[in-house]
């Protein structure tokens, strides 16, 4: 009966983390009508092994846009960073969001 109780909670323990992880990695598009500013210049650091270079974006909140700084992201094996991005579509900007894609 203790072992029973014991697998449910590993495999509910497990399942919590496999969500987690599939949220960090969703990812956000969503448009707006006002074109975003012009990108900020920003130095970009030395390399630093097992991380890549997350440059900085505009993202839209609460109704404006708010700079988002460059920062470090942890690498993931097998795959490869996409950058944010603004994309002008018609009359509105889509947004999409940085992520991990497969190599």
């Amino acid at each position: 009966m203790k072992c029973n109780r014991v697998l449910w909670s590993m495999l509910f323990s497990a399942g919590i983390v496999a969500f987690a992880t599939q949220a960090q990695a969703a990812r956000v598009d969503f448009d707006v009508t006002v074109a975003p500013p012009p990108d900020r210049v920003e130095v970009v650091p030395a390399p630093r092994p097992g991380y890549t270079w997350e440059r900085g974006y505009w993202n839209w909140d609460n109704g404006h846009y708010a700079w988002h700084e460059g920062e470090w992201v942890r690498d993931r094996e097998g795959h490869h960073y996409v950058e944010h991005r603004w994309e002008h579509d018609g009359d509105h900007y889509r947004f999409h969001g940085g992520h991990w894609d497969d190599d």
